[in-house]
């Protein structure tokens, strides 16, 4: 059994090293692969320097059609060519702790779908603002109504898949942004794909700054509501 981790990056060259270190000390059968949208920090010349020698770390430096849905899709294709039983996509900048690998990795087989969920029994929502935490609780109240599940963290974007689900759903995902994971659950429903949410720590970023902004959340939200018209 194989488990690959796919690291979309843009701009993570304080979060990278420190935190592939700490995915590869966990006691799993796993790799690394980072998919770098040609960072001008220098993520990816950050990756090789520190883990060219590793043959489990692997480095992905993408120069055209960039973004962070397009970089997961395309990070989620290779982690199945190398052969993955199951994939986990997951933010380069801690907020979601490699601790909990772990986590997911017990729960294999037991849904087709592993989501960290900040707002199960267990689960952890810290050092964010109120405003923020605010416009979490709207986004996900909307991505149930509009989707038509039933999850407490709908909006979490650290998961893992199984090789059968991203072998079904990939074809259908055009996403090059984070939109993405809205666009994940919506076909996860439709294929009556099996969703578990586990609790998780999740932390805001201690270095670098945010992608996500709130006219852009806005924005993801407005497209929600034509994803069932979609023709695929």
């Amino acid at each position: 059994m194989k488990l690959v981790v796919v690291i979309p990056t843009y701009n993570e060259v304080e979060n990278i090293t420190a935190l592939i270190r700490e995915i590869m000390s966990q006691p799993l059968p796993v790799e690394v692969l980072v998919v770098d949208d040609n960072s001008p920090d220098g993520t990816a010349a950050e990756v090789k320097k520190n883990f060219s020698d590793n043959p489990r770390v692997h480095l992905l430096v993408r120069y055209t059609d960039r973004g962070r849905g397009a970089a997961g899709r395309e990070g989620f294709y290779r982690a199945l060519e190398f052969g993955a039983d199951y994939v986990v996509e997951m933010d380069a900048d801690f907020s979601h702790s490699p601790d909990h690998l772990v986590d997911f990795w017990k729960q294999r087989g037991l849904a087709s779908v592993i989501i960290g969920s900040r707002y199960v029994v267990g689960g952890r929502d810290i050092e964010r603002n109120f405003c923020r935490r605010l416009i979490s609780a709207f986004a996900r109240n909307y991505l149930n109504l509009l989707l038509g599940v039933s999850l407490a963290d709908p909006t979490s974007g650290f998961r893992m898949f199984s090789r059968p689900v991203l072998e079904k759903i990939l074809p259908y995902l055009r996403a090059r942004d984070q939109f993405m994971v809205a666009e994940i659950i919506y076909y996860l429903k439709k294929f009556n794909f099996t969703i578990k949410e586990i609790p998780i720590t999740f932390r805001d970023r201690q270095k670098g700054s945010s992608k996500l902004k709130f006219f852009t959340l806005l924005k993801y939200l407005i497209r929600v509501i034509f994803l069932p018209w979609r023709k695929d």
